[in-house]
């Protein structure tokens, strides 16, 4: 098994991104379409995780104005649990901490609860109380 994760510089490579997104979020866990796709779309740094050139799982990030936000990390049901969430956390950092605007920002995202233990292994913490957006539970987290 090969497991890559690139930055998305290609349109074909942000259309599977958005494959996967869509079978995650829209159609496996119920989030209204119109509330997955958003207008911050071009304004985010977008990753492709795949497994023997197969797409698979794919992440954002963006600078808000409350610091660096982590966003839309999906994975395809059959491939959960064989290290891709881990690899586009590694990549995404890797890119922030690559990109002088970023760099030095406080970085956060909005955890689903099945994925706070991710990314507690990358030294998020929770940061406020449970929370619900798109009809699923969520903590903030932040990078400690």
């Amino acid at each position: 098994m090969s497991l890559k994760v690139e930055k998305i510089t290609r349109d074909d490579q942000l259309k599977a991104a958005y494959k996967i997104r869509e079978q995650v979020f829209v159609v496996e866990q119920g989030v209204d379409p119109k509330a997955e796709y958003d207008e911050f779309e071009s304004q985010c740094s977008h990753f492709l995780a795949c497994i023997d050139d197969q797409p698979v799982g794919a992440a954002r990030w963006r600078i808000t104005p409350n610091g660096v936000k982590l966003e839309r990390f999906a994975v395809l049901k059959e491939v959960r649990g064989q290290g891709v969430g881990q690899a586009l956390v590694v990549a995404v950092l890797k890119d922030i901490e690559a990109t002088p605007e970023a760099n030095g920002l406080k970085k956060y995202l909005h955890s689903q609860l099945s994925a706070v233990p991710l990314y507690s292994r990358f030294g998020f913490e929770k940061a406020g109380d449970i929370f619900e957006e798109c009809n699923i539970m969520h903590y903030k987290m932040q990078l400690a």
